[in-house]
């Protein structure tokens, strides 16, 4: 089903249902074409629409060309200035693929309709029926070469990914805060006789089907426990769950194919991937060949975003598939993902290390007891790379200034968090 799910949003998949609707417009002129009014065929003319496909043929072949040449040259960019990650979101993107199909479908529609003007197949009223259909393909072709021409200032940039990574990063964490055991029940260490059940194969786990796991163990009548979450690097003949007893063959199989594992992490029901996306883009902000302490921070507050997200969320209490027991995800690790690689390459980069100690801050105001202490671990590591790094006395002062406030009791002021 995943599967089916994400060839479905494939580029693929949309340029092909426009083909077949371009030449099933086409090929309907000979059905429809009694809906035009005799006086309204002869006043078109017989040659119009041959002229129009002909043009349309060659500027749709020249489009679509340019077109995939524009998003491969965005996805290069993505990669080079941003993260390799992003690069599936670009490719998910519905602008760029609704533009290309569109203009593939209008193609195979022109294609179509110089073949069958090309061997007579059309009586007079048919070809009047297919310039009107031509004169709607051209304007809808029109309509999407403006939306595209404006889509592309933007397209791979580094402002559109750190937007596209931050919205793909919020959503997966919107989806763990709500349901942080994906609806099971809270982990219990399984009893040293659980039997384990392996993984068909190494990679990432990239989608846990829990409610399906809740249907096996009502129907066994057993218990399991989830070891791996998405995300998850395994490899083969290692557990991805325990079972609380023998189990049929057939079931046992449904529960490793309940683990859905690819070559790729996804950022489906994956907020580290998302928070570590983000870090791998401040990171190559801050190497030396870029060095744009701007791009860090413009992160760092996407980042926020996606923590704050974590930190206010209200989980739903009742499980539905209280015969699963799953692992919560550790504040800390989620920490790291957001925060370590950019403290450990911005250490030397007075305003790189004084906006991390006001985000940290401004999460530790509203955190509660399960993240204030990894929050504030976190403040005193940073600040401890600062200190080894940095050269001046005045800008070691000013981090930690914005350190004594982002530990404090109501964390970062104001005043402090401005700028």
């Amino acid at each position: 089903m995943t599967y089916v799910r994400e060839s479905l949003r494939g580029i693929w998949f949309r340029a092909t249902v426009f083909t077949i609707a371009g030449i099933v417009l086409a090929m309907s002129a000979p059905l429809l074409s009694g809906l035009i009014p005799e006086g309204l065929s002869n006043a078109f003319g017989n040659d119009a629409a041959g002229t129009l496909l002909q043009i349309l043929a060659s500027s749709m072949l020249a489009v679509t060309t340019f077109s995939l040449t524009t998003m491969v040259s965005a996805y290069s960019t993505a990669t080079q200035i941003g993260t390799p990650r992003s690069i599936q979101l670009l490719i998910a993107d519905r602008t760029s693929q609704n533009a290309l199909s569109t203009y593939v479908g209008a193609f195979a529609f022109s294609i179509v309709g110089i073949i069958a003007l090309s061997i007579g197949v059309y009586s007079d009223s048919e070809r009047a029926f297919l310039l009107l259909g031509t004169i709607l393909v051209i304007t809808m072709v029109l309509v999407t070469l403006l939306r595209w021409i404006s889509f592309l200032t933007i397209f791979g940039r580094m402002s559109d990914i750190i937007d596209r990574v931050g919205k793909a990063s919020s959503k997966a964490m919107q989806e763990y805060a709500d349901q942080p055991l994906l609806g099971g029940q809270h982990w219990v260490q399984p009893a040293s006789s659980a039997i384990p059940v392996e993984g068909t194969g190494s990679g990432f786990i990239v989608k846990v089907h829990v409610a399906e796991l809740q249907r096996i163990a009502e129907s066994e009548g057993c218990q399991i426990w989830v070891e791996r979450r998405t995300g998850s690097r395994i490899f083969a003949q290692h557990p991805v769950a325990y079972l609380s007893k023998p189990v049929s063959q057939e079931s046992h199989q449904a529960v490793q194919r309940a683990f859905t594992i690819a070559a790729h992490r996804t950022f489906e029901q994956d907020p580290r991937l998302g928070l570590t996306s983000l870090s791998e883009i401040s990171s190559k902000a801050l190497s030396p060949g870029i060095n744009d302490p701007g791009t860090v921070i413009e992160v760092l507050a996407a980042t926020h975003k996606v923590l704050d997200i974590a930190l206010t969320a209200k989980a739903t209490e009742t499980p539905s598939a209280p015969l699963v027991h799953v692992r919560q995800l550790d504040p800390r690790d989620l920490l790291e993902d957001a925060f370590r690689a950019t403290s450990r390459d911005g250490a030397a980069n007075v305003e790189v290390m004084m906006r991390i100690q006001k985000e940290l801050g401004a999460l530790i105001a509203i955190a509660d007891s399960s993240w204030d202490e990894a929050l504030k671990a976190l403040a005193v590591d940073s600040l401890r790379r600062a200190e080894l790094c940095l050269e001046v006395e005045e800008d070691l002062r000013e981090v930690r200034l914005m350190h004594r406030q982002a530990l404090s009791s109501n964390g970062i002021s104001k005043d402090a968090g401005q700028g």
